[in-house]
């Protein structure tokens, strides 16, 4: 037996069937403050439309976009989506646990810094400290 992803108790079905008015109850005030102001945002939405128009023609194609801070939305399930992390588009697969959260959230424009000890490039007195 194959548990089903639910969001909020709904299935995938339901999901995608809701309006932009019956999902907005559904996220955090947070996104829900920034779904209500795309008017403001024109970036947000240029890509509303952008999706939208690529959901119509090709909805295998990957949507690569700059804009971090935009709210999965239910209509978005199944696309691919390339979010641009500073230096490259990271590929994202929008399923029901990605919804009411942000693209930014699943491409990281950090990376992890492993420090070791001195090396290459370290100061002349440093390269003579014993190791234990």
């Amino acid at each position: 037996m194959v548990k089903e992803d639910l969001f909020k108790g709904l299935s995938k079905a339901q999901v995608q069937d809701m309006s932009m008015e019956e999902f907005l109850p559904l996220i955090k005030s947070r996104e829900r403050r920034t779904l209500s102001r795309l008017n403001q945002n024109p970036r947000l939405k240029q890509l509303i439309e952008t999706v939208r128009k690529v959901k119509k023609e090709n909805p295998k194609k990957m949507i690569k976009t700059h804009v971090r801070e935009a709210v999965i939305l239910p209509e978005w399930l199944g696309l691919t989506f390339g979010i641009y992390s500073g230096k490259e588009f990271k590929k994202v697969e929008i399923t029901i646990k990605h919804l009411g959260k942000r693209l930014g959230d699943f491409s990281h424009s950090t990376g992890r810094v492993m420090h070791s000890g001195p090396g290459v490039g370290a100061t002349r007195g440093s390269k003579f400290v014993p190791l234990k």
